[in-house]
């Protein structure tokens, strides 16, 4: 104990001092009154050490030695720290804590983090059971543990598995089965959170009702399969979430299509509406791969141009000054020995910005982001402008070096300065998988599943009415 107190010591007496706060002289006036023991003499910084050393499990064994100890265990900034050394990022989990443990409605909490008890959250995190996590996405599905640094796997998508003639329970029966059967769970054991991919975009009476029955026909299949709790929640709010954002416009480059979406609060606003494009990451794949025929470069399989896309491809900032650069790059694909790509790297992300380069008649990306801005300043749904001036990125396709610049760079060009100030692009935070580690910050929390799940009793009493998402 006298080495660790002099470890400590010296780490403490080389550190500036600071000015004690009002809960700082609280809490030394209630140990005044109290005592620790032979520690009376410790200044408090260097016990806060010393628990830090000890790790969270020792120091909370303390906590029921006398009321002095109680108090200095239960000093957030310790649990905080406990909490900056999880798997977890500290940002993502003082984010998920402060403004999604209540679950809908959304209700932030920065006036009351004083109030909260990060060595309560500590410990609710610790004892929060797990989930398993189905990004279904409509190029391919990520799966995988929510305790699980990444997705554990991936497969074809619900909207593409099996026969798509069947009727769509079967369809989510055999492909929920085959991802349980593939993790090697049991579907009674752990709560699921499921992303719904991004579809049925309009506010009319027909689109409402093509969501609602998409909505519960999922919580019937898997209730039906026994699972415990289900949460089901958007693709781009949760794409959101991973950026640390509860509103904002999530611009989602799919397979097939683009879509600009508006969110506040973690709810879409489908009144507002969301813009499609009608190009995704296959429209940029096609189109590089014909680029790649014209100058007779051999290739195996679309899988070839997918991963030269990946590897090589960007998002020039000025499209005519890169025309006379040299922008020669290779790069080496397995079984298929090495590729050399020059102008078609930087050509095949333009066309997001100019769909005409591919002999596409849609809007440009810029121009529907734009679009649903002006929408948004329209509907004047706050008296706060702000929430919709950033712009979070989300698909593999957004990962291209280069887009979240260029994306900024158009919006300043395209609509007044007025509105243009205080925008903001968020490249993926966590490329692809974003979706899936908004699902992750969720299923995670110390409130989780409760405020978040819907289970079996709840759905059977709710499926007369509609489950709005």
């Amino acid at each position: 104990m006298s080495s660790l107190l002099r470890k400590v010591w010296g780490s403490v007496s080389n550190r500036p001092t600071s000015n004690s706060t009002s809960s700082d002289r609280r809490r030394e006036m209630v140990l005044a009154q109290s005592s620790t023991g032979a520690f009376d003499r410790i200044p408090f910084d260097i016990l806060i050490q010393i628990l830090k050393l000890l790790g969270p499990k020792e120091a909370a064994k303390l906590s029921s030695v006398c009321k002095s100890w109680k108090l200095i265990v239960s000093e957030n900034r310790l649990w905080m720290y406990f909490l900056q050394n999880q798997q977890e990022s500290w940002d993502s989990i003082f984010f998920g804590e402060t403004q999604l443990r209540l679950g809908y409605p959304l209700q932030a909490l920065p006036n009351q983090i004083s109030q909260l008890s990060f060595m309560h959250i500590y410990g609710q995190r610790a004892q929060v059971p797990g989930a398993i996590i189905i990004d279904a996405g409509l190029g391919y599905c990520k799966f995988g543990w929510s305790k699980y640094a990444c997705p554990s796997g991936r497969s074809a998508t619900f909207v593409e598995f099996g026969n798509i003639e069947s009727p769509t329970y079967s369809r989510l029966r055999h492909f929920f089965a085959t991802i349980y059967n593939r993790m090697h769970v049991k579907t009674s054991t752990h709560p699921i959170v499921v992303s719904i991919p991004i579809c049925h975009y309009d506010d009319t009476e027909s689109a409402k009702a093509a969501r609602r029955q998409l909505k519960e026909t999922i919580y019937s299949v898997l209730f039906d399969m026994n699972v415990p709790a289900v949460c089901a929640i958007n693709q781009a709010t949760l794409a959101l979430y991973a950026a640390r954002r509860t509103s904002g416009i999530v611009v989602n480059i799919g397979f097939h299509q683009t879509s600009v979406v508006p969110i506040l609060h973690g709810q879409v606003m489908r009144k507002v509406g969301v813009e499609v494009v009608g190009m995704g990451a296959l429209k940029l794949t096609g189109f590089l791969r014909e680029k790649m025929q014209q100058k007779n470069i051999h290739f195996e399989s679309l899988y070839t141009v997918r991963t030269l896309k990946e590897n090589l491809c960007y998002v020039a900032l000025d499209y005519d000054a890169e025309l006379s650069k040299d922008t020669e790059g290779s790069f080496e694909v397995a079984a298929e020995g090495w590729f050399t790509l020059s102008k078609e790297r930087f050509q095949t992300g333009e066309i997001l910005f100019q769909p005409c380069i591919a002999g596409v008649r849609a809007m440009s990306l810029q121009q529907a982001v734009a679009l649903c801005m002006d929408h948004c300043q329209a509907a004047e749904l706050t008296g706060d402008d702000s929430w919709f001036k950033t712009v979070v990125l989300s698909g593999g396709t957004a990962c291209l070096p280069g887009l979240a610049e260029r994306l900024e760079k158009e919006l300043h060009g395209l609509i007044s300065q007025s509105m243009s100030t205080g925008i903001i692009v968020i490249p993926p935070v966590y490329g692809a998988d974003s979706a899936w580690f908004g699902a992750k910050l969720i299923s995670n929390l110390s409130t989780f599943p409760g405020p978040w799940c819907m289970v079996k009793k709840q759905f059977r009493y709710k499926s007369r009415h509609s489950l709005l998402w």
